[in-house]
Order: C-alpha cells, then structure tokens, then sequence
C-alpha cells in the first residue's frame, strides 16, 4: 500500500513538474485549421504520435499511460499524459483512447494536419465516429497496436501501419536470409563438435534452428 501511494506520488509530481518546466499545456492552437475528422501528427520523445480531431479543439489518441494501471482516479489520470507516464505505459503494455486537448495532444509540438495521407480517406464525419466509439482502455504493442494502428483504422478503415511493415520486412531481411542459415548451421556443428556427444536435446535445436530460417528466407 505504501508503495503504491509513494509510486502514485511520483507520477502526480513528475506529472506537474513536467506541466511547469516548459508551460506545454499552455501552448495554443488555431482550432480553424483543424476540420473534425482530421488526422493530426505531432512529435513524441522518439516517434510521431497521431490522432483524430473531433472538433471544437478536442482531439481522439490512443496513448500508453501507466497511471491507469495503479489508480482509478479521473481526475489524476485526465491530466495530460507526460514522457514518464508514457514509456512505463509502453513497457507495461498498458494504454487507453482518450480524449484531450490540443494542447495535451500536442505536449508543445508543432501539429501537422493530413500529413501521412496517401490514400483517399472515408468521410470525415464517419472518421470522427469510429474514433469516438473506441474510447477506452486497451492493450498496447509498440509494433502491432499502436497509435497509427488506430488512425488508420479510423480514417481508412485498415489497421495498418506502414512503419510496422518496414520493420519487420527489415528484420525479416536481416534475419530470415540464406546467409544466416548457412551460419547457424556451422555454429551448429561447432557445437557438436565441442560437446563431442549427439543427443536428442543438442541436436534438434541444431538442426531445427538452419532448417526453420531457411525455409523462411
């Protein structure tokens, strides 16, 4: 119990730290820019963080957050969402769609509007709608649900991401190729070699291991 309020008492004061340091959630915005249905994209710590505008200078995202993890308090967990709350939620898998501010969408960046388009989106009134009707709490995945799982899924009703697919084409590359399974297969007989006896337990990882990336590259 103690350390729950001590790990509560944190966040609340890291939270107002943060508040005061740069006075982010002060900033303001031109809500004359924004049409409801929009997709907006602003910078977080080491990515770009996206959401749907609403209107009237509200803004649905999907965003990690640890602090609904250890209370249940609205009024604790409706200030905006800082880079500490953040990464612990991206860590704890824990992340919800809200509904907050310009201001605490943005966290002081700048706000680009329509800039991930490539495709026609669905009708803005529509997009708005399905952004609405997801609030709540969700898991989180830094690579299979994240925000621009949801965006997408709102705007064009796919939930894909472009960055994800990059990724994993880059890992699949990297690590699913002819080359690695030559090579994990003479580390393989190395190993053989080195403990001097086959076993079941020895071998079939050694062998199961080359065969599985070869039939993946």
């Amino acid at each position: 119990m103690i350390a729950l309020r001590l790990f509560n008492l944190f966040f609340i004061t890291s939270t107002l730290e943060d508040e005061c340091e740069d006075d982010r959630g002060m900033k303001t915005y031109d809500i004359s820019l924004y049409k409801r249905g929009d997709l907006l994209v602003v910078s977080r710590i080491f990515f770009k963080h996206l959401g749907i505008y609403l209107g009237e200078g509200r803004v649905a995202h999907f965003i990690p957050d640890i602090l609904p993890v250890f209370t249940k308090e609205k009024s604790i967990v409706a200030k905006m969402v800082t880079n500490k709350r953040l990464i612990f939620g991206v860590l704890a898998k824990a992340a919800s769609v809200r509904v907050d501010s310009l201001a605490d969408f943005a966290y002081g960046a700048q706000i680009q509007v329509n800039s991930t388009d490539s495709v026609q989106p669905l009708n803005g009134e529509e997009v708005a709608q399905r952004s609405e009707k997801l609030i709540g709490s969700f898991c989180y995945s830094l690579l299979w649900h994240n925000c621009k799982h949801y965006v997408m899924y709102c705007r064009y009703g796919v939930a894909f991401s472009f960055q994800t697919f990059q990724f994993c084409k880059i890992v699949r590359t990297v690590l699913f190729s002819r080359k690695i399974a030559f090579l994990s297969a003479i580390i393989g007989v190395f190993i053989i070699l080195y403990l001097g006896a086959m076993t079941p337990f020895t071998t079939l990882p050694i062998v199961i291991l080359p065969f599985t990336i070869w039939m993946a590259s």
